[in-house]
């Protein structure tokens, strides 16, 4: 049976439905801390360029280092959730995550407001890392899958609304503001974590060896042609995302003369195709199949990012530019949720590592891929497309050179 305690490990038998739907809103609200940190802040990226006076590309990096904290944390967290249990770690980096916010608020330069964000991205990358190693601990096969595609609608809700926060913050406050309110976001994760989030990962499961073993797990996954097939698709789809999101803010705002709110608008609607197609994925995974999925939404990205980048050369106005944008965008709820199933559908007692890698080469390649929009200056729109269409490309290729002619698990 299943105990009423509500921070009590589910050791003893999966959860009830209730339970179900309550883990899903709180590991979700608890993933959409990468969202909601950089999302949030994305309206305030020129204002963060006059205040500091410094180039675009500069400011772009406060998106890189973050990124670069959030991928490479992972690394650390996950691995120590397999030792550890997930609770315990996960309630250590929100109250750092809450710390770093605060100090991202008062910080008087850009290099210190970088290197701040990089310690906010190495706290919350234990939330993003921990959660999904959490489902996983309690579901497999297309139970998984549908689970997180649940998990997705919460999750996919922080893209929606971070941006428009973000934009209505900046009605009342400055960027120093938007730094506040993650602050405040933190603690009161902390304090769900504290009082809700059972124990997901029973002592009698959690792995027993050190730093050798760890190294072990990760060599025997980058050598797992399958799983690193996986990893790297949704990689490529979700650096293409991070291109939009390093260089929309500046296309489209001084570009295309969008103001403020409008963007946060079409920052969201490009959100709710993330949670449209993640639940495409979590019904029809048991009847169409999670790799069929995977290969329509990895198509879906690699069309939009070529469609935009021909709209840009034949000077296509906005009207064309943004339907491309939301197929680029809306593709990673299927291929998210789609890769992570697949590549996790062999993974036990070391779904912490598994999910810290599943982690870390998105993060990665997105770091790469965020100052590269950026290399053109805030008057060309062509760096980005190139990028997006190059990062979808590669996605296809991963697929067919590591995942082709595999059989259905």
């Amino acid at each position: 049976m299943i105990k009423h305690n509500p921070v009590s490990s589910l050791a003893e038998g999966g959860p009830s439905r209730s339970q179900r739907l309550q883990l899903a809103v709180i590991l979700g609200a608890i993933a959409t801390i990468g969202p909601l940190s950089i999302d949030m802040y994305l309206p305030a990226l020129p204002e963060l360029s006059v205040y500091f006076g410094t180039s675009p590309a500069m400011v772009q990096l406060s998106l890189t280092f973050f990124l670069l904290g959030l991928a490479s944390g992972q690394l650390v967290a996950g691995p120590l959730s397999d030792v550890h249990g997930r609770r315990t770690p996960l309630l250590i980096g929100m109250i750092i995550y809450a710390i770093s916010s605060l100090l991202c608020a008062f910080s008087p330069s850009i290099g210190l407001l970088v290197c701040l964000r990089f310690i906010q991205g190495l706290a919350g990358s234990v939330g993003v890392v921990i959660s999904r190693a959490a489902v996983r601990d309690m579901y497999s096969g297309s139970e998984l899958t549908r689970f997180f595609s649940l998990l997705m609608v919460v999750n996919g809700l922080g893209p929606i609304f971070a941006p428009v926060i973000g934009g209505q913050l900046l009605r009342v406050t400055d960027w120093q503001g938007v730094f506040v309110v993650l602050f405040v976001c933190g603690l009161l994760f902390a304090a769900v974590i504290l009082l809700r989030l059972p124990e997901t990962l029973p002592k009698d499961k959690r792995i027993q060896s050190g730093l050798a073993g760890t190294l072990r797990t990760f060599r025997t996954l980058l050598r797992n042609g399958r799983f690193m097939g996986n990893a790297l698709s949704q990689g490529f789809v979700t650096a293409a995302m991070f291109a939009y999101i390093s260089g929309s803010s500046f296309v489209l705002q001084i570009i295309y003369g969008v103001s403020p709110q409008m963007y946060s608008l079409i920052f969201a609607v490009n959100g709710f195709g993330i949670i449209l197609t993640g639940q495409v994925a979590g019904r029809l995974s048991a009847k169409v199949g999670e790799r069929k999925l995977l290969v329509c939404g990895l198509l879906l990205s690699t069309a939009g990012g070529i469609l935009l980048l021909v709209t840009l050369l034949a000077g296509g106005g906005l009207a064309l530019i943004l339907p491309c944008l939301f197929a680029v965008v809306s593709s990673v709820g299927l291929v998210g949720t789609t890769s992570f199933s697949l590549a996790m559908q062999d993974q036990g007692e070391t779904a912490g590592s598994a999910s810290a890698l599943l982690g870390l080469l998105p993060l990665l390649l997105g770091s790469c891929a965020a100052p590269l929009v950026g290399l053109g200056g805030s008057g060309s729109a062509l760096p980005m497309a190139i990028v997006i269409a190059g990062a979808g490309l590669l996605s296809v290729l991963s697929y067919v050179l590591l995942c082709r002619g595999e059989s259905r698990p």
